[in-house]
């Protein structure tokens, strides 16, 4: 690709990534910290692919490893300069796949379409993802790994539950805007469910606008354009439920609004600048909640030990880790943090043939863990990280609002 080419794509090189370039110092500590180039020799390392190579890209010179990084932020969360180096590498992958994207990775960020066409036929597409001759087929032709982690589709969607839905109470506060997202609409509807009867059982009046894709998807596979078009979209239908603060469950999503489409793709849309400011995640929420002295305590013993991994996309948030102070105020209960960089799966990384083993091989540290805490059980705030913890373990794995769910004896 000519430099005119890398310069007409319009997002590489965004002023906010490519400002910070110079300040690397070269001290590799981004690459000490690297899950994914810990366990293979096909990547060559965050600060390798994205300062350095920045230096002299320009459409002249990318090194294809950079598309075996998973994004998951981990670089530029360690780096001691401010360097953003996922977010540089994301905008060169980005180059790198304009003119020749695979029909693969077009196809896994439909997550909407994915859910609509599953949702119908639900038991039929889930027996479907346990055939091993399909799952080979698809692997074949599509590209998708055939042991790959997938969502299970639900009989109804979130939407039909809300549609039909009356609160147990009627409001005493205030109201909240809740954005499911396209798996909490779709594929983990229970924990949107329970999101919500939690902030009404608070007091709060939830409203739950129309709503489309945040694009994560689409902007993770270097699908800028569509993936900005959606997400100034969904701003627009968030904004115009109303000017009070919006809760999610969908940690990864919270994130796209709140700073990744901007700090990555350069979107610069008001009204995203608007909804990102108000969106929070609902953990982050109810610490607010109880550090205002707002949050009731009247929560019911659970005696359990269980283990819970932080995703990526929360940490990048720059919020800490409100699960682990809130799941503090449940009696009897022991939290054990995982420690872990990252999952694997880093949305539909871990999805695609080629990168399968190497998303596994960041994950098995992870799944050792959650096997020896607690084998049967374990929460993480994020659902494609859900799922590749319920593939890598055999556990049941939870949001953590289940477990506040079920302390406040919603459940």
């Amino acid at each position: 690709m000519s430099s005119q080419g890398y310069s007409a794509l319009g997002f590489a090189g965004h002023e906010l990534a490519r400002a910070s370039l110079d300040h690397c110092v070269k001290c590799t500590i981004c690459e000490t910290q690297c899950p994914v180039l810990a366990v293979t020799p096909l990547f060559s390392g965050p600060k390798f692919v994205g300062p350095q190579a920045e230096r002299y890209r320009h459409g002249l010179s990318v090194d294809h490893s950079l598309d075996y990084c998973s994004s998951c932020g981990t670089c530029t969360l360690v780096c001691p300069q401010g360097v953003k180096i996922a977010e540089l590498n994301s905008q060169a992958r980005a180059v790198m796949k304009a003119g020749h994207m695979p029909l693969r990775d077009k196809l896994i960020s439909q997550t909407v379409v994915m859910g609509k066409l599953m949702t119908p036929f639900a038991p039929i597409a889930n027996a479907a993802l346990n055939v091993g001759p399909i799952r080979s087929l698809v692997q074949g032709v599509i590209g998708i790994h055939k042991k790959a982690p997938m969502p299970k589709a639900n009989s109804r969607t979130f939407m039909g539950w809300w549609k039909k839905h009356t609160p147990a109470q009627p409001a005493t506060k205030g109201k909240l805007i809740f954005f499911h997202g396209c798996a909490g609409g779709y594929f983990e509807v229970d924990t949107s469910i329970k999101s919500v009867e939690v902030l009404e059982h608070l007091g709060y009046e939830v409203v739950v606008p129309k709503q489309g894709c945040c694009g994560l998807a689409q902007q993770s596979n270097g699908l800028y354009h569509e993936a900005s078009a959606n997400v100034v979209k969904l701003a627009k239908e968030l904004q115009a439920a109303g000017d009070v603060t919006i809760i999610s469950s969908s940690g990864s999503c919270t994130g796209m609004l709140k700073h990744e489409a901007h700090e990555i793709m350069g979107v610069t849309d008001p009204a995203l600048a608007d909804v990102g400011a108000r969106v929070r995640d609902i953990m982050e929420f109810l610490l607010e909640l109880d550090e205002a002295g707002e949050l009731p305590h009247d929560f019911q013993p659970i005696k359990m030990t269980v283990p819970y991994h932080a995703p990526c996309q929360l940490k990048g948030q720059g919020m800490g880790l409100p699960a682990l102070e809130v799941l503090k105020l449940i009696p009897g209960l022991t939290v054990v943090e995982s420690g872990a960089a990252c999952c694997g799966i880093a949305g539909t990384y871990g999805l695609k043939k080629e990168k399968f083993d190497v998303a596994q091989a960041v994950g098995k540290p992870l799944f050792d863990m959650i096997k020896a805490t607690n084998p049967d059980y374990a929460i993480c705030d994020t659902e494609t990280c859900r799922w590749q913890l319920r593939k890598g373990t055999g556990a049941t794995v939870d949001h953590p609002i289940a477990l506040i769910h079920r302390s406040l004896g919603l459940s």
